[in-house]
């Protein structure tokens, strides 16, 4: 394409912006920050190819997946390199669910100036709100036609076959086998997948591949809550959240997953996660490793400022090398990071006891190792786990500990961490976790901040004292 084409396209996409955000439709509403909150903002611009909205009902997540849609298809996307002639999909669980749901936010948003035609499962093409469609022809504004197609989980995953995609909307979650089919769809065009979803089923392949992003695949998440919506009224969040049990709060307002076992950390939330920064040196204090060998190394940087606010600034995490490699990579992260080292131009750090031992591997010592790699690693830590759990949940709750988003295992693992059997969290990717436990129990205890009852919790503990009172006096319930 020539520097001329770029440049007629580029004001056509333009003036047909301008267009719609002087006209007064759903998406130019949208368009202009009327109908549009951060985190709907956030899901538009991220540049994944593969991005998934975790919400609660009411949230705002189907509406940024059917604008997403409406933008590619039109060739408008505000944040993305737009396309002629685009095909995608929209998945629903069931024909019923796409009409109700999934067709019928597409429909709000797509002007019936841009369709071009509607091809109809069922009903009639004029009525397309009563019907189930099958597909929408919608006019580019690079002079082509898009195609919108629908389709249902519970067609099989044959019917998913074949096609060659420029996107794919999953409206709630779907089968892995049909999701891993359409990842087939996108791939020889590059193509994006996104999906909008609540999460009720558990701990699904959502759950392990998106969520915990186990494969390491380039997936971007976000959780949305009803707060994060701001045109939904106070009073009806106010109602949904007396209506519900905690247990469904989680989900049905949160967005959250959950697992009858029960999550280790459910102190830690997405706002512990933060942007990098450049901290000062003076924050900076010390590193602290888990030792393996086959099993992943885990070595974590942690600064604390002036109010004893911990952050994890950065990661090294990696099996199957031996201690002059990782002493290595520690040291060149640590020069990248500009970071502080004793007299003899050591750097210090915590490490598992266990590094002291000898293997019929090595004659010296873990410990040792790192010592002659340059790294003062210091064994003496303490490994209490129920103590380290409870301290690292302590300083979560107290919004006391905060991660670099660049700490991706360290948050996977924070994400997986599963009570077992006999109140005893299970021995797996635990590796992050145990060297963080290690530094939170070498800084002075941290007690919980007193937080004030709300007027809600009053009235319940009024009545639950008056409730108590009516009992010892023999009062019954009448």
């Amino acid at each position: 394409m020539s520097k001329e084409e770029k440049e007629i396209i580029s004001a056509l996409i333009d003036i047909e912006r301008e267009q719609e955000r002087r006209s007064v439709t759903p998406i130019s509403t949208y368009n202009t920050g009327k109908k549009v909150h951060l985190k709907q903002l956030a899901f538009h611009k991220n540049p994944c190819k593969n991005r998934w909205v975790f919400g609660g009902n009411r949230s705002g997540k189907t509406e940024c997946g059917a604008v997403e849609c409406v933008y590619m298809a039109r060739g408008i996307h505000p944040y993305r390199e737009n396309r002629k002639d685009v095909f995608g999909w929209v998945v629903s669980l069931t024909t019923q669910v796409q009409r109700d749901v999934a067709q019928k936010k597409i429909l709000h948003y797509l002007d019936k100036a841009y369709i071009d035609d509607i091809i109809m499962l069922s009903g009639k093409k004029e009525y397309p709100e009563s019907g189930v469609i099958d597909q929408i022809k919608v006019k580019n504004v690079f002079g082509g036609i898009s195609v919108i197609g629908f389709k249902s989980c519970d067609q099989g995953r044959e019917r998913f076959q074949g096609s060659s995609l420029d996107f794919v909307w999953f409206d709630e979650e779907p089968p892995r086998e049909i999701y891993e089919e359409c990842r087939m769809r996108v791939m020889d065009k590059q193509g994006d997948i996104f999906g909008t979803m609540t999460p009720l089923k558990g701990l699904t392949f959502a759950y392990t591949d998106i969520y915990l992003n186990s494969g390491q695949n380039n997936v971007w998440c976000e959780f949305m809550e009803w707060a994060d919506n701001p045109f939904l009224p106070k009073a009806e969040v106010d109602a949904l959240s007396a209506a519900l049990a905690p247990s469904e709060l989680e989900s049905r307002r949160y967005g959250r997953f959950k697992n009858a076992e029960g999550l280790v950390y459910t102190e830690f939330t997405e706002e512990h996660v933060i942007e990098p920064f450049a901290f000062p040196k003076e924050w900076q204090d010390k590193l602290s490793i888990d030792p393996g060998l086959n099993n992943p190394l885990s070595c974590h940087w942690y600064c604390t400022d002036y109010d004893g606010n911990i952050y994890v600034v950065a990661e090294h995490y990696e099996a199957g090398k031996p201690v002059d490699y990782h002493a290595a990579k520690i040291k060149e992260i640590s020069a990248a990071l500009g970071w502080h080292t004793d007299s003899n131009g050591r750097i210090e750090a915590l490490i598992d006891s266990a590094a002291n031992q000898h293997t019929l591997a090595y004659e010296k010592s873990v410990a040792e190792l790192f010592y002659e790699n340059g790294i003062n690693v210091n064994t003496h830590v303490n490994k209490d786990l129920f103590t380290g759990i409870n301290r690292v949940k302590r300083a979560f709750s107290a919004k006391k500990l905060f991660i670099f988003k660049t700490c991706t295992n360290l948050i996977r693992e924070l994400r997986g961490y599963w009570w077992g059997e006999g109140d005893t969290p299970k021995k797996k990717d635990d590796h992050a976790l145990d060297e963080l436990r290690y530094y939170v129990m070498s800084r002075p205890y941290l007690p919980l901040p007193v937080v004030e009852p709300t007027d809600i919790q009053k009235d319940k503990e009024r009545l639950a004292r008056k409730l108590a009172k009516r009992r010892a006096n023999g009062i019954g319930y009448e």
